[in-house]
């Protein structure tokens, strides 16, 4: 097992060059590879998850392992579903093939795609036969990852009657959702709310076209933390690449930022071109936060170990999604927060509550990271006030920020490692 155990700068000023937007990049190549190919977008993520679609892509290979990456499963299932006259097996790691994909295989099959499972009902992998889809009418719960969402409303241009989706019950991670369509708009697609509840898209093709990659503001979240957690009350951060009005849902942060002591400037520029942002203290922070992540699960444990070490007591709802993810991130925030000194309850299975309560810290063996890339991403930054933290398996950032411990080196952050 591989351990960093860092320690913390006494003073913060760095420009931070964030990867590219990994959500963004994922919708892009689905899409480009549905117009028939031509030139790559721009500025391409290189985190793990995209590159396991570009592979796959590039290769077209029979078995298609997709090792961890959710986004990927999700999106390449219903991509291979429309492949015409191609028979593919789609797999994963072990943790893939225990994390649920039959909502979004039995949409597909009800819009007559040819999927069987090839080990257990309702898991990965997959052996998927391409064909032509009529489309139509499909009625699916609100409530599921948006990612199942996102994989049926890209295929709709290429479907003979395109598609109209219906969404049941309560709807979560809508910003994704309308990531998803604003990027298959980019590429020409006729697709749009046509209510509240219901998403028409029409049979028209998507158009080749080039396209260039905003960067990632999920990436973006762990500076503010470290700015939120800086002893140094003249810390800079400056991350370039991001724009003021992104689409991704993770933008959102920077306002709840704004509530726990970190301000943002945005630089001049032209409407949708990158800009620097500028983070610093602001010297104002809220006694308690409550907010609801049912638009942004993936900021939770940012938030979770900034508010605790912050000393603000807080109540997160919207967090159904968390148990699916690369692991159960409800029971990990829990277990790797006692071991800083933190009580955390869960309710309900959607809800993080933190009222204060304490236990004698014990960080000995290390933050465990569950094979999952935010746990080391949002617990680094705790650095800042533990002195010395041990991360184990810390190459996990690789899903979505591969140069996030070279950045933290240069930034000032000691990183001592162990094989």
């Amino acid at each position: 097992m591989t351990q960093y155990t860092i320690t913390a700068p006494s003073r913060l000023q760095y420009t931070a060059k964030l990867p590219a937007s990994k959500s963004i990049s994922n919708r892009a190549l689905i899409i480009h590879a549905l117009t028939g190919g031509g030139v790559l977008p721009e500025n391409l993520s290189n985190c793990d998850d995209t590159e396991v679609i570009v592979a796959a892509l590039k290769d077209n290979p029979y078995e298609i392992n997709i090792k961890a990456a959710g986004t990927a499963m999700r999106f390449m299932t219903a991509f291979l579903a429309v492949k015409e006259g191609e028979e593919h097996v789609l797999t994963g790691t072990e943790r893939m093939k225990h994390r649920p994909i039959g909502i979004l295989v039995d949409a597909l099959r009800f819009l007559g795609a040819d999927i069987e499972y090839v080990g257990e009902e309702g898991f990965p992998p997959l052996r998927i036969r391409g064909k032509r889809l009529e489309g139509g009418l499909l009625e699916v719960p609100g409530n599921i990852s948006s990612q199942y969402i996102s994989a049926l409303l890209m295929i709709g241009p290429v479907l003979n009657n395109g598609l109209t989706l219906q969404l049941t019950g309560d709807i979560i991670s809508r910003p994704y959702i309308d990531l998803t369509l604003w990027t298959m708009r980019e590429f020409g697609a006729d697709a749009e709310w046509s209510n509240f509840e219901a998403i028409e898209v029409r049979p028209q093709l998507y158009k080749e076209r080039q396209y260039y990659i905003e960067n990632d503001w999920s990436g973006a979240s762990y500076w503010y933390e470290m700015v939120a957690l800086s002893k140094d009350d003249e810390a800079t951060v400056q991350l370039e690449g991001l724009i003021d009005g992104s689409k991704q849902g993770d933008s959102s942060l920077r306002y709840i930022f704004s509530l726990l002591g970190v301000k943002t400037q945005f630089q001049a520029t032209k409407q949708g071109v990158p800009s620097v942002v500028t983070i610093k203290k602001s010297g104002r922070c809220i006694p308690r936060l409550e907010y609801d992540f049912i638009n942004a699960p993936d900021l939770t444990q940012t938030f979770v170990v900034t508010c605790a070490l912050l000393n603000v007591p807080f109540h997160f709802t919207g967090l159904s999604t968390l148990k699916i993810k690369e692991t159960d991130r409800i029971e990990a925030l829990k277990k790797e927060m006692r071991k800083l000194g933190y009580i955390i309850k869960d309710m309900n299975g959607s809800e993080l509550i933190w009222d204060g309560e304490r236990c004698e810290p014990n960080m000995a063996d290390g933050i465990d990271t569950y094979e999952d890339h935010r746990m080391a991403l949002a617990f680094a930054p705790a650095a800042f006030c533990t002195g010395q933290l041990r991360i184990n398996n810390p190459k996990v950032v690789t899903k979505s920020y591969p140069n996030y411990w070279d950045d933290l080196s240069q930034c000032g952050f000691h990183i001592e490692v162990k094989d």
